[in-house]
C-alpha cells in the first residue's frame, strides 16, 4: 500500500501555510478580487499533486502565485490608477441621509441589502446616516449625521467645561471618496 500521499499532503500543507503567511493578514472579507482568484488558486493546485505526483511543481506554482500577489498589491500601493483598476473604488450609497439608487443600481445591490449592513453596524435610520459607502471588499464604511453621532468623552469634558472650546473638524475619510481624490498628505489625527 503507497503511504506517500500522507507525506506529500503534509508538506503541500506546510508550504502552504508559509506561503500564505507571506501573502499576508487579509481575512477573507478584506480579500481584492486578485488576492481571491490567487488564493483560490493556490487551493486548487496544492491539491492537484497528491493524485498526479508532481509535489514540486505544485509548490513551484504556488511560490508564483504569492510573488504575483506581491507584485499587485506593490504596485495598488504605488500608483493609484493600478489600485482602481484592481480593486475598484469606494462608491457612496448615501449622502446626507438619502440613498443613493443610481449608485446601488451600479454596484447590484439592493435597498434591503444595504438596510441590513447598516443594522449590523448598529444604524437604526438612513435619515441618520450622512455618508455611507460601499469600500472594494464590500464592507459598508459610514459617518452619522452630527444629532445622531455619539457623545465622545472630550465632547463631553467640553460641555461640562472641563476642556477649552476646540474646533470641530470635518471628516476626510468620507471627502476623499466623495472627490475621487487622495490627499497628498496623511492627517496626523487619522493615525
Amino acid at each position: 500500500m503507497d503511504l506517500a500521499w500522507i507525506w506529500k499532503s503534509a508538506v503541500l500543507i506546510i508550504a502552504g501555510m508559509i506561503l500564505l503567511r507571506i501573502a499576508g493578514r487579509k481575512s477573507i472579507s478584506q480579500m481584492s478580487v486578485a488576492t481571491t482568484v490567487i488564493m483560490i488558486s493556490i487551493g486548487t493546485t496544492i491539491v492537484q499533486p497528491i493524485a498526479n505526483n508532481h509535489l514540486w511543481k505544485a509548490i513551484g506554482s504556488a511560490a508564483v502565485f504569492i510573488i504575483s500577489l506581491i507584485i499587485i498589491e506593490y504596485f495598488q500601493q504605488k500608483f493609484d490608477w493600478f489600485e482602481k483598476l484592481m480593486s475598484g473604488s469606494s462608491k457612496v450609497v448615501i449622502e446626507n441621509g438619502q440613498i443613493m439608487q443610481k449608485n446601488l443600481r451600479g454596484i447590484r445591490m439592493t435597498v434591503d441589502q444595504l438596510e441590513m449592513r447598516l443594522r449590523q453596524k448598529g444604524v437604526e435610520n438612513i435619515s441618520d446616516v450622512k455618508t455611507a459607502t460601499i469600500e472594494p471588499n464590500g464592507q459598508v464604511g459610514y459617518e452619522l449625521m452630527r444629532h445622531a453621532k455619539p457623545v465622545t468623552i472630550g465632547e463631553l469634558e467640553r460641555i461640562l467645561g472641563l476642556k477649552p472650546e476646540a474646533t470641530i473638524k470635518e471628516s476626510t475619510l468620507f471627502k476623499e471618496v466623495s472627490e475621487n481624490h487622495h490627499p497628498t498628505s496623511i492627517d496626523p489625527n487619522l493615525q
